[in-house]
């Protein structure tokens, strides 16, 4: 559990300043379960400067709270958290003196924002709390005020989390829990988790990640894996400490990420998962008659693909559904073998092509269109699909026809700037397992909305 907090306090020198404001957000890692936001008299005058900054004035706080009133609640919040904030060697100490004042030492594990987006967004020219909001989109009200600048941390945290690839920040805070020394049951790792699409992460009890998978429901699938009897089960369930997830709401971008971060952590029970997957391709050769063919054949790097598959019945399939879409010949798309007509044009499903009784041009084009619309080669396009709440979307981003990575927005404005979309972009790497993965999804796919720009 995290405790994002900001503090406002009322100037002056060094270890003699008192607070004016304190906001919390309590963060379990994927979304805000308490919160706590409060005026505090600090009993001595706020400094003309921060006055200005802030807008709270003397006048304001007479009424509010003492820190020794709030206190309490302010240990409720952050008790067992990591608390984080932006510039959190501040916020911490300032906490600290107040808390040393009333004879308490306060002590609590930090994560600083602004150490922590230097690391993730290094092309940022600026990493101010102020110019991060505004660079990537994030909306943000009460500037200077503890709980819009507490609240715009979260998002940016969320974020964050998202472009940590190498999941640092998680093993961080698992290695927190492994020193209190209480191993979970299996049973109440589960309980834990959430019925919803997405990743799931198992580690073991040094914190590594021994296992990344993807499901449609993380629960159902985890509990697969704790009463599975298959060789790799026994030693999941022999090894797991816990289990942490990530929700994406998008099932593509749960395969995207899957694919990403095996090759990244090489967890050590995904050893099949760290290779290449796609095994065949779909290519166009022209035949002797001038005819486009679509052939299905194992994936070769040195011939031009129109899209790829991960098995033989998958490429099939789907080449069935080409060829009925875009009527097209089962001879010529390798589907029916014959030296003369194919069957489908005895009972009227196909015009000929197979024995020249339309010309090679009409059907071309038809082949065409099926490429134009499968191949993403030189195109600009957005897959916008469903987020992790009701109010998120989820988009894709391919550029020039390379995958350039994928993020969650809840603006529009957020996807119609492209500067703020490549600076919210999680950066993942283009490579025929992903192409693969987009193109297969964007076959099989009924809530996938496709903005080609």
């Amino acid at each position: 559990m995290y405790a994002i907090l900001d503090i406002e306090t009322t100037g002056g020198q060094f270890n003699e300043e008192g607070i004016t404001e304190i906001a919390i957000y309590k963060f379990d890692g994927h979304e805000v379960v308490d919160q706590f936001i409060s005026l505090v008299n600090p009993e001595i005058p706020i400094q003309p400067f921060v006055v200005k900054l802030t807008g709270i004035n003397n006048a304001m706080l007479h009424s509010a709270p003492k820190f020794f009133e709030v206190a309490k609640r302010i240990i409720e919040m952050t008790n067992d958290c990591v608390i984080v904030a932006h510039n959190a060697s501040f916020d911490y100490r300032i906490l600290r003196t107040e808390f040393r004042r009333l004879g308490y030492d306060f002590e609590a594990r930090t994560l600083c924002t602004v150490e922590l987006s230097k690391k993730l967004l290094p092309e940022q020219p600026s990493h101010s709390l102020g110019k991060l909001v505004r660079a990537l989109g994030i909306p943000m009200a009460d500037r200077h005020r503890a709980s819009g600048d507490a609240l715009a941390t979260v998002k940016l945290f969320k974020i964050l989390l998202e472009k940590d690839l190498e999941k640092e920040i998680v093993k961080d805070f698992i290695k927190l829990e492994i020193e209190k020394g209480i191993a979970p049951k299996l049973l109440d790792i589960v309980s834990g988790l959430p019925a919803k699409t997405g990743i799931y992460y198992i580690h073991n009890e040094k914190g590594n990640l021994i296992y990344i998978g993807k499901s449609r429901n993380i629960k159902k699938r985890v509990n697969q894996h704790f009463t599975g009897t298959s060789t790799k089960c026994k030693k999941i369930q022999a090894e797991v400490f816990t289990v942490t997830y990530d929700e994406t709401g998008s099932e593509l971008i749960a395969l995207l990420k899957e694919s990403e971060e095996i090759k990244i952590n090489k967890p050590i029970h995904n050893r099949g998962q760290r290779k290449n997957t796609s095994q065949l391709a779909l290519y166009a050769e022209k035949d002797k008659n001038g005819y486009l063919n679509l052939k299905l054949q194992k994936a070769d790097g040195r011939k031009k693909e129109i899209t790829s598959f991960t098995s033989l019945q998958e490429g099939k399939n789907a080449l069935f559904r080409i060829t009925s879409h875009y009527n097209l010949c089962q001879k010529l798309t390798g589907l029916y073998v014959s030296k003369t007509n194919c069957f489908q044009y005895n009972i009227k499903e196909c015009d000929g092509a197979c024995i020249g009784e339309i010309s090679a041009e009409e059907y071309n084009a038809r082949v065409q269109a099926f490429i134009e619309n499968n191949s993403f080669e030189n195109q600009n396009m957005l897959l916008v699909d469903q987020g992790r709440t009701i109010n998120e979307r989820s988009a894709v981003l391919i550029e020039n026809g390379i995958y350039k990575g994928y993020a969650f927005y809840d603006l529009n404005y957020q996807i119609n700037n492209i500067e703020i979309l490549k600076n919210i972009i999680i950066p993942m790497q283009n490579n025929k397992d992903t192409r693969t993965i987009i193109q297969g999804h964007v076959r099989k796919s009924k809530t996938l909305k496709i903005v080609k720009f």
